[in-house]
């Protein structure tokens, strides 16, 4: 079932951390629906069924601004708002914590795990950073400042207050947070570093992986040698640009992809989006070798500069 995403401050409490969904009936010159329910049915029917649909009225769980039942008999009033929660599919638990990095009265710093996604999306609903968050801080606000691969672990950057998060969501939109990464990957004496590598990147929705392509450049990276040793090198990865899988298309495109990504060079079965479409069991004995490792910043609220660095470690490259 699809509602709006944007969080709203109604008359329901979060479940497991996630907001309820608001539905605004829309006008209906046309005098297409009666009744609310009839509405809710067009609306929703296709994706649960009708008399699932008719099941969640009958238990009152739609609710209008005030709290109370809106039933399926009520007459359409286009502009009404309604509340429901959706229901939550089983979701197998990321078995991995979320540490702590700083908190204050403005932000949380969080080292997000290998494996757990930032926000909803697909079959990651409470299983997700800011669910997980908001139950386990007890701060029913939270919201990311912006987002992190799901298989991608480090550091990401949370509101408390919903009024201050466009503040520090501008400071990436606008590039003024700076960035660091880490990666284990081959390593290959061939390949020159440091170095800035440039590429156009497209990334088409229902596609797994992205691709680069002739054209003028969207996304520029710096990667660097820190050291090698067993075949392997431990990389430093300042993204300049923000593109989807950046870092990941720039290692593989040096013919050096990061270790354990599921995408690039080839998909495989048990890759993100791959083990939603087969339901098949997530590997979280194989995490891809990426950390978002450092977050630098001046903060928008107070003036102070920020500087964040993550506590985890990538485990092919084990401290020796």
């Amino acid at each position: 079932m699809r509602g709006r995403r944007k969080a709203s401050a109604g008359p329901l409490p979060q479940r497991d951390g996630i907001d309820a969904v608001r539905v605004r009936l829309p006008e209906d010159p046309e005098g297409r629906w009666g009744c609310v329910g009839e509405y809710l049915v067009a609306r929703f029917g296709g994706a649960i069924g009708a008399g699932r649909v008719a099941a969640m009225l009958d238990a009152g769980r739609f609710v209008g601004a005030d709290g109370g039942a809106v039933r399926g008999g009520e007459p359409y009033a286009a502009g009404l708002s309604l509340w429901f929660h959706r229901d939550f599919a089983a979701e197998e638990p990321v078995p991995f914590p979320i540490g702590i990095v700083y908190r204050d009265a403005h932000l949380v710093v969080a080292d997000k795990p290998h494996f757990l996604a930032t926000t909803p999306r697909g079959r990651h609903v409470t299983e997700t950073a800011v669910a997980r968050l908001r139950r386990e801080l007890g701060v029913p606000a939270l919201q990311p400042a912006h987002r992190l691969d799901r298989l991608t672990a480090g550091l990401v950057l949370f509101v408390v207050r919903p009024e201050e998060r466009g503040a520090y969501q501008t400071l990436f939109r606008d590039r003024l947070v700076s960035k660091e990464y880490e990666a284990v990957a081959p390593y290959d004496p061939g390949v020159a570093l440091p170095r800035i590598v440039r590429s156009r990147i497209v990334k088409e929705r229902g596609v797994l992986a992205a691709r680069e392509e002739p054209g003028e450049a969207n996304s520029e990276s710096r990667v660097e040698l820190v050291e090698a040793r067993g075949g392997l090198g431990r990389y430093r990865l300042v993204p300049a640009t923000g593109r989807t899988h950046q870092l990941r298309v720039h290692m593989n495109a040096l013919g050096v992809p990061i270790l354990h990504d599921p995408l690039y060079p080839v998909v495989e079965l048990e890759a993100e989006g791959a083990v939603e479409a087969e339901g098949a069991v997530e590997d979280f004995s194989r995490p891809l070798q990426l950390l978002a490792r450092r977050l630098e910043f001046t903060d928008p609220v107070s003036g102070e500069p920020r500087r964040f660095v993550s506590g985890l470690r990538l485990s092919a490259w084990p401290e020796g």
